[in-house]
């Protein structure tokens, strides 16, 4: 099982909340088109007009803290975000990130916007040019989650065989 996520950074700091995430307003809606459309609006207005397929999100100490909406995770994929690396994760985000397929990781990493950032989910590793970072690896089951797309899908992928 290989998981290995490489793309340009987007920076943030600490305590990026899940209204900064995708706004309450856009919540009345099942369409991931409105909510890649708003990603990030409360923090900048035009993230989703410049946001590129396969970028990351590097951030700081409890990213998706605020309520459980499992919209944000959502929001960040649909986007195009490939993953996000944060220094620590609201439980309750981690949890939907991994439920919804948006891969992340724990790591302390201190890099520029706009640079590559290449992520090894199976190795807990994350390099920002040529400085290397041990993160937090995702034990097996929950790569095995992102693997096949989030938790729907890796059950309907169980109840095929």
């Amino acid at each position: 099982m290989n998981i290995t996520i490489s793309g340009r950074v987007w920076k943030y700091g600490d305590d990026i909340d899940t209204d900064v995430i995708i706004p309450g307003k856009y919540l009345r809606t099942t369409d991931m088109r409105v909510f890649a459309g708003h990603a990030m609006e409360g923090t900048d207005p035009d993230f989703s007009k410049k946001v590129k397929s396969g970028d990351v999100i590097v951030a700081g100490k409890n990213f998706g803290c605020g309520s459980s909406r499992e919209q944000a995770p959502l929001a960040l994929k649909y986007a195009g975000i490939s993953c996000v690396v944060a220094k620590s994760f609201a439980r309750i985000f981690f949890r939907n990130a991994i439920n919804v397929g948006l891969p992340i990781i724990e790591a302390d990493v201190s890099c520029e916007e706009g640079e590559i950032c290449t992520v090894d989910l199976q190795q807990g590793r994350v390099e920002c040019g040529d400085r290397i970072y041990e993160g937090t690896k995702l034990p097996g089951f929950l790569q095995e989650l992102l693997l096949d797309g989030g938790l729907v899908a890796h059950r309907k992928k169980q109840a095929s065989k």
